[in-house]
C-alpha cells in the first residue's frame, strides 16, 4: 500500500452491494494522504479514529448511528462482526496509519438505476508505485478509505496487532448545531484483519515463502505466500503494486495441483493407500489452536456421517493421506486441522499434532 511501508494489512463485510453491477465507471479520482490538505486529512483521520474507538468498546449502537442509510437499515451482520472482533482488541491503542480520499461524485448510475463498479488509481509518493481500489456496486458520492492499526500499549504484549479498515461516505449531518446540514463522514464498510499470525507479520511470511521456494518446497511456499497476502491486503477490493508482485510470486511457485487454487469448484483430490479418495476444498494455515505456532488447516468435502467416532477417524485418515502425498507439509506446521463439510450438517472439525499422524 505504501512504497516505503508495504505492510498494509478473512472477515470481509460488503455493505454496498445494493444491486448487480453492469458497467465500470471512469469518473473516479483518488487523493493520497500526502496530497490532501491538512484539514481534510485530519477530518478523515479523526472520523476513522472515532469509529475505531467504537469498535474497540463494542458500541454497535454508536456505529449504527454513524452509518450510511443502506448499512444502518440492515445492521445485523456488522453488529455480529463488531461483537466477535472487539474482544480481540481489548486494551489496544488505535493509530491511524493511512487515509485515501476516493471521489466518485461524478459516477453515473447504470441505465437500470443500479450502482456501477468503481475503480480508483492512487499514485504513491508520485512514483510508479500505486494502490488501486476496485469497489463493486458503489453509489455515487465522496468516499474515504482509512486504515487504523490497533496495537498493544507501550510495554504490553497484548492484544496482538490488528488493523481496522473503514470505507466512509461523506453526507450531511441534519442535526448540526448551526441548523444547517454539515458534511460528515459516515461508515459504509468495516474490514477488520489481524496483522500477524503466530507472532509474525506478512513480510516475514513473504520472506519465508521465498526461501521455501529456493529450498524446493513449493507446497509450503505456496501456503506461506498465501498467508503473506492475507495479512498484507487490507480487504479484497484493495490492490497495490506490492500485492501484484506477491500475486505473481504465488502463481510462479504453485505446484501443478494448485494452479487453479483449492475450492469447491477445483478440489484437491488425494488418494489414500487403500484407494479412498479425499476431496479437499480449502487449504491454508491457522494459529488459533496454538497461537505461537501454525497448523495446516484444510477443508474436506464429505458425505454426511452421523457417527462422531467414525467422523474423527475419517478426518485423521484424510490428514494422513494428504501428508503421505505431500510429505514436505510436515516441516513447518504444529499439526493439522481438518474441517469436514457435508451438505446439511455442521462442519465436523478435528486437530491433530504432526507427531500423532502416522
Amino acid at each position: 500500500m505504501n512504497s516505503a511501508k508495504p505492510s498494509a494489512l478473512c472477515l470481509l463485510v460488503t455493505v454496498l452491494l445494493l444491486a448487480p453491477a453492469c458497467t465500470a465507471a471512469l469518473a473516479e479520482t483518488c487523493t493520497t494522504q500526502s496530497d490532501l490538505a491538512p484539514a481534510e486529512r485530519d477530518r478523515i483521520a479523526n472520523a476513522a479514529r472515532s469509529l475505531a474507538t467504537s469498535v474497540l468498546s463494542n458500541d454497535a449502537a454508536a456505529l449504527r448511528a454513524r452509518s450510511v442509510a443502506e448499512l444502518a437499515k440492515d445492521f445485523g451482520a456488522l453488529q455480529y462482526l463488531v461483537g466477535v472482533t472487539a474482544p480481540k482488541l481489548a486494551g489496544g491503542v488505535p493509530v491511524v496509519d493511512q487515509v485515501y480520499l476516493l471521489d466518485a461524485t461524478n459516477l453515473k448510475r447504470n441505465a437500470d438505476g443500479s450502482a456501477p463498479d468503481a475503480q480508483f488509481f492512487c499514485s504513491l509518493n508520485h512514483s510508479t508505485m500505486e494502490a488501486e481500489f476496485d469497489i463493486p456496486a458503489l453509489p455515487p458520492g465522496k468516499y474515504a478509505f482509512a486504515m487504523v492499526n490497533i496495537a498493544p500499549p507501550p510495554g504490553a504484549t497484548v492484544p496482538a496487532p490488528w488493523r481496522l479498515s473503514f470505507l466512509m461516505r461523506e453526507e450531511p449531518l441534519p442535526q448540526a448545531p448551526t441548523g444547517q446540514p454539515q458534511p460528515t463522514w459516515l461508515l459504509a464498510g468495516l474490514y477488520p484483519k489481524p496483522m500477524t499470525a503466530a507472532g509474525h507479520d506478512g513480510l516475514w511470511y513473504w520472506t519465508q515463502a521465498r526461501q521455501m521456494a529456493r529450498d524446493k518446497q513449493p507446497w509450503n511456499a505456496w501456503l506461506f505466500f498465501q498467508e503473506a497476502r492475507k495479512l498484507l491486503q487490507p480487504t479484497d477490493f484493495v490492490l497495490s503494486t506490492h500485492l501484484d508482485k506477491l500475486r505473481s510470486e504465488i502463481t510462479d511457485v504453485a505446484p501443478p495441483a494448485l494452479s487453479e487454487g483449492v475450492s469447491v469448484d477445483a478440489p484437491l483430490v488425494v488418494k489414500a493407500a487403500d484407494g479412498t479418495e479425499y476431496r479437499f476444498i480449502g487449504l491454508g494455515v491457522d494459529d488459533s489452536v496454538a497461537p505461537s505456532s501454525l497448523d495446516l488447516a484444510v477443508q474436506l468435502r464429505v458425505e454426511p456421517l452421523a457417527d462422531q467416532a467414525a467422523a474423527r477417524q475419517r478426518n485423521a485418515a484424510a490428514a494422513r493421506a494428504l501428508l503421505a502425498a505431500y510429505p514436505e507439509l510436515r516441516k513447518p506446521f504444529h499439526g493439522v486441522q481438518v474441517s469436514a463439510e457435508a451438505v446439511g450438517q455442521i462442519p465436523f472439525s478435528t486437530e491433530q499434532p504432526m507427531a500423532e499422524i502416522k
